[in-house]
């Protein structure tokens, strides 16, 4: 790990908890921590998915800094937000100012008169992709009842949080179609943050999933983990009812992955239908049309780990040659994924630029790309100057499909 991070592309955890409270339906994020913070982070949002976001802050300036042990500036918050609206939950974090300082923020959660969830988020530690895993595992944990019956056809999902808005929903639907009767899905940004125009601008979130299906989400027959940062939330969730079914998978990008959760699902006795069998040959199709450019084609990733492992595995099925990894916080990537790994930041993509054809980042690699001559595939966070990243999918049979498709159109008119 380098000393100092130089053009970084890190994100804060209080920024990944943010994005999961927003998956919730009529939430409200409360970021306990100084005003340019959650200015800073719906700013950010905001021009990422096109769309209004709703969170508060404490506002905690040099003088309560001082005199405030966080609960004055937190009932106060909450005071304020319920004087116009009435969330069904408040979504409470810390930042590294109020961490720092010691606020004791489970203490000041417990006097709320309102339903709350409490998570320390410190940004002097973890990342984006920690920040959205505690806030799960902390409303699972705080609103999940305990319970030993379950739900035959109830199944819940725990995605990453790389993944789409209809990443999330295409899960979703693939479920259904295997015959599963309720799918829930927690965080469920696919109908809070997808781009659905409304009558009217929401104060709060106006899709997710709601307090009252969470409190029940431990009554589901099964329980699918997308990626390594979700582990602790799915054991969460099993200690809530030990039984049950719970089906883990580093990643759902290309044939064999995208196999390996059919065969979990196949072994809990239900079945796909004929559209999930249809493109899993499209896939098959797929993997042969574009092995002529993707084949020969030498990639970077630099990307949060869970979604570089899954677009890594995809691009691996086709024939690329995965040259350079890189990621912004401490993993067990190298452990999932048998790549070249480091941790890092833009400066160490653009050092290893010579021998690669193209670069799969954020919006912030469009520079080094240009510069440097190299195609540019867009993922991750942010992307502010293209539009429609909410409503792509890399996941399963479809969604594989379609990155195979873009990165593969990609090499073929950088070399024309």
């Amino acid at each position: 790990m380098k000393p100092i991070s130089v053009n970084p592309f890190k994100l804060s955890q209080p920024m990944g908890a943010t994005l999961a409270f927003l998956g919730v339906k009529n939430c409200m994020p409360l970021m306990h921590g100084a005003q340019g913070c959650a200015s800073f982070t719906k700013v950010f949002f905001t021009r990422h998915f096109n769309d209004p976001i709703a969170i508060q802050t404490t506002a905690v300036n040099d003088i309560t800094a001082v005199f405030d042990g966080g609960e004055y500036g937190i009932t106060t918050a909450v005071q304020n937000i319920t004087k116009k609206i009435t969330p069904d939950l408040i979504g409470l974090f810390s930042t590294g100012l109020t961490e720092t300082k010691g606020d004791d923020l489970r203490g000041s959660a417990s006097k709320l008169e309102i339903p709350n969830v409490w998570v320390n988020t410190p940004d002097f530690e973890g990342g984006f992709e920690s920040g959205w895993a505690l806030s799960v595992t902390a409303m699972i944990e705080q609103l999940c009842a305990e319970q030993s019956d379950i739900k035959k056809g109830r199944a819940t999902i725990l995605p990453h949080v790389s993944m789409s808005p209809l990443d999330v929903e295409r899960l979703k639907e693939f479920l259904e179609d295997f015959g599963f009767c309720e799918v829930f899905a927690l965080p469920d940004i696919s109908t809070s943050l997808d781009g659905f125009l409304g009558e009217k601008q929401g104060a709060m979130s106006a899709g997710g999933i709601a307090v009252k299906d969470i409190e029940n989400l431990s009554n589901s027959e099964v329980v699918v983990a997308i990626g390594a940062s979700m582990q602790n939330s799915l054991s969460a969730l099993k200690t809530k009812n030990p039984n049950i079914k719970a089906i883990t998978t580093f990643s759902l990008g290309g044939l064999e992955a995208t196999d390996n959760f059919v065969s979990s699902l196949l072994e809990l006795g239900y079945k796909p239908n004929e559209k999930i069998k249809r493109w899993r040959a499209r896939l098959q199709d797929a993997l042969l049309d574009t092995h002529f450019n993707i084949g020969k084609a030498r990639f970077l990733i630099a990307l949060e780990p869970d979604q570089a492992v899954g677009i890594s595995q995809t691009l691996c099925e086709a024939g690329a040659k995965i040259e350079q990894i890189v990621v912004p916080n401490k993993c067990d990537i190298q452990v999932i994924c048998d790549k070249n790994v480091s941790v890092g930041d833009m400066e160490d993509v653009a050092k290893n630029t010579a021998n690669i054809d193209a670069i799969v980042t954020n919006e912030h690699g469009k520079r080094i790309a240009s510069i440097n001559h190299k195609v540019l595939i867009i993922r991750g966070f942010p992307i502010f100057d293209t539009v429609g990243s909410a409503l792509k999918s890399d996941i399963l049979y479809e969604g594989s499909c379609n990155i195979l498709f873009e990165c593969a159109n990609a090499l073929e008119h950088s070399h024309e």
